[in-house]
């Protein structure tokens, strides 16, 4: 039906639009073309009865075919950045900044010392092509980024102070990717059953993989397994700082032992946690 589906405004992950019949227990299934070549992976639908509609969304085939790549040969996925904030140009952002064209891409924000930064790019530099492909809004350009690889260079055609520049840009690991910390933490993670998951002390190390944090102490997600219990909010992910449970604070992974050790089976526990800067409670009842 349709190609670069958003479900929300600005979000870096485009889906494509079918209306072949997606239902519930389809998602991971093929989205093949009449020729029966793979074009998506089935993803979501848009329902209110609970089954098809006609709505229905699939990672494209490019998109999965980077990450598939990346898991066979790394284990994990990378992702690559080039250390800038983009925001796609609108009419009225163009006419109050004087700008010639009302479309295309800002350079929003250039992260201090990042690899944009280094190849001369600044904070309102107008982003005109990728690889040379033109660039018309900032999703575009987030998702154009995505199938790079770490290591590769990407030719940026940007507008810089009025004269228009071909700049190569290296393509750098996001340095506050929680997937790195799986990787960083072989080893060192503890095993905690009660929460499905492997936990690591926040140290200085640690708090470099993560965006900023409000506190200096608590006991990290590396990873989380499949027996992890189901809480209403959600549930745990790699790069959660655990605050507190049950109100109790928790500076490290022992200080989180210790209070899963004193809860009985089936008893009610609520953490707290940090993500991306916000702070969240996650309710279950531990295991039997």
């Amino acid at each position: 039906s349709a190609v670069a589906r958003q479900l929300e405004p600005e979000d870096p992950m485009i889906y494509i639009q079918t209306d072949a019949p997606i239902n519930p227990g389809n998602s991971g299934g093929a989205l093949v073309d009449t020729d029966g070549r793979l074009v998506g992976v089935n993803t979501l639908i848009y329902t209110q009865s609970g089954g098809s509609e006609g709505i229905g969304f699939a990672a494209p085939s490019n998109i999965v075919r980077s990450v598939f790549t990346q898991i066979r040969t790394l284990g994990h996925v990378r992702r690559g950045s080039v250390g800038v904030t983009t925001q796609t140009i609108t009419p009225l952002l163009a006419e109050a900044l004087g700008l010639s064209e009302p479309s295309g891409v800002i350079l929003a924000d250039v992260e201090p010392g990042g690899p944009a930064a280094k190849a001369g790019l600044r904070p309102g530099d107008i982003v005109l092509a990728l690889d040379g492909k033109p660039m018309e809004n900032g999703r575009q350009m987030r998702v154009d980024l995505y199938t790079h690889a770490v290591g590769d260079t990407v030719q940026l055609d940007v507008l810089h102070d009025g004269t228009r520049l071909t700049v190569p840009v290296t393509v750098t690991e996001r340095p506050d990717d929680p997937a790195r910390l799986r990787q960083s933490s072989l080893g060192q993670a503890q095993a905690l059953p009660q929460l499905g998951i492997l936990a690591l002390d926040l140290t200085e190390r640690i708090a470099a993989l993560l965006p900023d944090l409000r506190a200096e102490q608590g006991a990290v997600v590396a990873a989380v397994s499949p027996q992890a219990p189901y809480s209403q909010q959600g549930q745990l992910e790699p790069g959660d700082v655990i605050r507190s449970l049950n109100g109790q604070p928790v500076n490290s992974v022992a200080d989180l032992r210790r209070g899963l050790s004193a809860l009985r089976p089936n008893a009610a526990a609520a953490l707290q946690i940090e993500r991306d800067g916000e702070l969240q409670y996650l309710a279950f009842r531990i295991a039997r």
